[in-house]
C-alpha cells in the first residue's frame, strides 16, 4: 500500500478510532458514526479480523506501507525483549512522528509534508526522508529560513495537544531534542500489539 490518499473519515469509521486527525475528518467521522458502506451489519469480528484491524491502524497511523511494516516487525523479532513494544517503539520514533508529538505541527501528514519538502534539519543535516528513525541525542530544528520560521511558529503557538515527556523542545527556536528512548507507555496510537504480532507471524 502507497501513502494513501482516499477519504479519511472513512477509514476512522472503518477502525472505529481518529487515527487520522485532521479537523476536516474527524468532524466527518463523528458525523456519521457508523462502518462505511451500505446496509452493514456490525458483525463480531473472527481473530484473523481482529489482527488484521489492528494492523490497520498502525499502518494508516504511521502512514507505513505494507513492507515497511513487515521490515520493521522483522527488525523488532530479531531485538531482545517484547516485540510488540520494539515494534510500536521503532513506529514512534520516525522523524515525521517525533516531529508531530514535539507539537510543531498539527498531523503526522503535515509532519511528513514538512519532511519531504525539506523544511528541517537533523543533527544540522537537511533531511527529506519521513521514515528516519531517530535515537537519543538527535536534535531536529527547523531550517534558517524566514518563511518556515514564520509558519511553524504559528503552527506552534497555536497546537494545544500534549507534548511528550521524551522528546524536550525549545518553541522559540523552532528545535526539539529526543531526550530519551520512548517506552511501551508512551505510544500514542490506542492498539493491541499483540494480536498484531501473532497476525504478522502467521
Amino acid at each position: 500500500m502507497g501513502r494513501y490518499t482516499g477519504p479519511k473519515a472513512r477509514i476512522n469509521r472503518r477502525l472505529e478510532q481518529q487515527v487520522y486527525e485532521t479537523s476536516g475528518a474527524i468532524r466527518a467521522s463523528e458525523k456519521r458514526q457508523q462502518p462505511p458502506g451500505q446496509h452493514i451489519r456490525k458483525r463480531k469480528l473472527s481473530t484473523f479480523g481482529q489482527g488484521m484491524r489492528e494492523k490497520q491502524k498502525i499502518k494508516y497511523y504511521y502512514g507505513l506501507r505494507e513492507r515497511q511494516l513487515r521490515r520493521y516487525f522483522d527488525e523488532a523479532r530479531r531485538l531482545p525483549g517484547n516485540t510488540g513494544e520494539r515494534l510500536m517503539v521503532m513506529c514512534e520514533l520516525r522523524l515525521d512522528n517525533v516531529i508531530r508529538r514535539s507539537g510543531l505541527t498539527r498531523t503526522r501528514l503535515q509532519a511528513r509534508q514538512g519532511v519531504v519538502h525539506s523544511h528541517f534539519q537533523v543533527n544540522g543535516r537537511t533531511v527529506s526522508i519521513p521514515s528516519i528513525l531517530l535515537k537519543p541525542g538527535d536534535v531536529v530544528r527547523v531550517r534558517d529560513r524566514h518563511n518556515l520560521k514564520k509558519y511553524y511558529e504559528e503552527v506552534a503557538a497555536s497546537n494545544s495537544s500534549e507534548k511528550c515527556d521524551w522528546i524536550s523542545t525549545d518553541e522559540k527556536a523552532l528545535e526539539l531534542r529526543v531526550a530519551s528512548m520512548p517506552g511501551a507507555g508512551d505510544v500514542s496510537l490506542p492498539v493491541d500489539v499483540g494480536q498484531v504480532v501473532v497476525f504478522l507471524s502467521r
